[in-house]
């Protein structure tokens, strides 16, 4: 299912991400646990590690240890995170936090963090049953009706070979059989099948000749460029919108998106921006309303 979209240059995440905001952004947002489920496992000259840290940043780098058993995870964790204090440390000692270019940098991770923590409240708020099912019910009125065709096709070099491909068709030969033997198409080994598509999914040529004939017919040789085709339809039907519970997720993600884009809109449309990195239009007209200069 194919949902709205609407473009915006307003919202754009995960392009600066790093994983000391990652792991900050856990932090803040996790639930206060008692001492008895949050057992210290590591201590780095006093200072304590958590099982809450290490879930923290494991959440951030797990993908990078998929690979290890639980217990392996658990221990590569605690030792980065008694490293990352180590170094920490030294840096702190260098009074390293206090150059210009550190505080510069965590300004901009403060504020990446603030943005982050307030759209993905948005966000959620946004996720309402109400939503989601009007998202789904606009979709599909675009989608229910659209004609969908199921064709099979047999691709090759040459005009010539299209046309010997559909002598053999007439006397009866299997079009999928001939396109395992024949065609040069990726889908070849499942006899050219390409399941159902609408116009819109395939190349123009493609299309035309295939929403022209009705099922259980054969096409002429026909060009696209990607060579020639020999077209099969198997089946016509109406679209029909697929099960909102398998597109849910889809819907969500949508939702989202879209509640956060219009959020940003509002706090730039409420404020007064000047970008004074970008020169006026030279082009523009001028107001004839304004007085002339002298």
């Amino acid at each position: 299912m194919t949902l709205p979209t609407r473009t915006t240059s307003a919202v754009r995440l995960g392009l600066l991400s790093t994983a000391a905001l990652c792991m900050a952004m856990t932090l803040m947002t996790a639930q206060p646990l008692r001492a008895d489920d949050n057992p210290v496992l590591a201590k780095v000259n006093g200072s304590e590690i958590r099982q809450s840290d290490v879930t923290a940043a494991e959440k951030d780098i797990g993908a990078s240890l998929a690979q290890l058993d639980p217990a392996s995870r658990q221990s590569s964790v605690v030792q980065l995170l008694i490293d990352l204090k180590l170094v920490a440390k030294a840096a702190e000692d260098k009074k390293i936090a206090d150059t210009p270019d550190f505080k510069q940098k965590l300004a901009f991770t403060r504020s990446r963090l603030l943005m982050d923590t307030l759209l993905d409240q948005e966000g959620k708020a946004a996720v309402t049953d109400a939503a989601l099912k009007k998202v789904y019910e606009d979709a599909a009125k675009q989608i229910s009706g659209e004609q969908e065709v199921h064709a099979r096709h047999i691709l090759v070099e040459t005009e010539d070979q299209a046309k010997e491909i559909i002598a053999e068709l007439k006397k009866g030969a299997d079009f999928a059989e001939l396109a395992k033997k024949k065609s040069k198409d990726p889908g070849a080994s499942d006899g050219g099948d390409l399941g159902f598509f609408t116009k819109d999914q395939m190349v123009p040529e493609f299309s035309a000749a295939a929403f022209a004939l009705e099922p259980g017919k054969i096409s002429a040789p026909v060009k696209s460029q990607f060579g020639w085709h020999v077209i099969k339809v198997e089946e016509k039907r109406a679209r029909k919108a697929p099960p909102f519970d398998q597109v849910k997720p889809q819907l969500e993600a949508f939702v989202i998106r879209k509640a956060q884009a219009e959020y940003v809109a509002k706090l730039r449309a409420d404020a007064k921006i000047e970008r004074l990195d970008q020169k006026p239009d030279a082009a523009k007209p001028a107001d004839p309303a304004a007085p002339a200069k002298k």
